[in-house]
């Protein structure tokens, strides 16, 4: 009866932890506030992640939703948005096509994401199996940058 009761205080912890890991740990500061609203200022529906190194707002502007990423002193880092993968440039879907995942993954999930000095890159969402899950970086003219697995 004992081990039953540690084991229930223990799981009872473990999801405590978990639902507060996102949780919002300190103020945003006002550097960050201002530079966003500077940036976006007809963004509605924000939402505010404290990460620690950053801040990440979520937001809607022109009935697209978005994530905007902010360092500690308000510096813009980048913003990214879920696009259809038919909206893809041919560029895009031919790095793809041309890199070693194109036989066995499929696309899943396409992000537009725009980086300082105007510069933009696609982040794909791929997947083999359910197990097996990658992020893909291309860059505008189709090069691929990077691969991560997805956790």
């Amino acid at each position: 009866m004992k081990k039953i009761m540690y084991y229930c205080l223990a799981l009872f912890l473990a999801l405590t932890i978990y639902s507060t890991v996102d949780a919002q740990v300190r103020k945003v500061p006002a550097e960050v506030t201002e530079a966003f609203r500077r940036k976006y200022p007809m963004a509605t529906n924000l939402e505010w992640r404290d990460r620690l190194s950053g801040f990440t707002a979520s937001f809607d502007l022109d009935n697209v939703h978005y994530e905007a990423k902010f360092t500690n002193k308000g510096d813009w880092q980048n913003t990214e948005n879920k696009i259809p993968e038919s909206e893809l440039s041919p560029a895009i879907k031919d790095g793809f096509e041309k890199s070693k995942y194109a036989e066995e993954w499929t696309i899943k999930e396409v992000y537009k994401i725009a980086l300082r000095e105007e510069k933009t890159q696609y982040r794909l969402e791929i997947q083999k199996n359910d197990i097996q899950k990658k992020h893909l970086y291309f860059d505008s003219t189709g090069r691929l940058l990077r691969d991560n697995i997805k956790l």
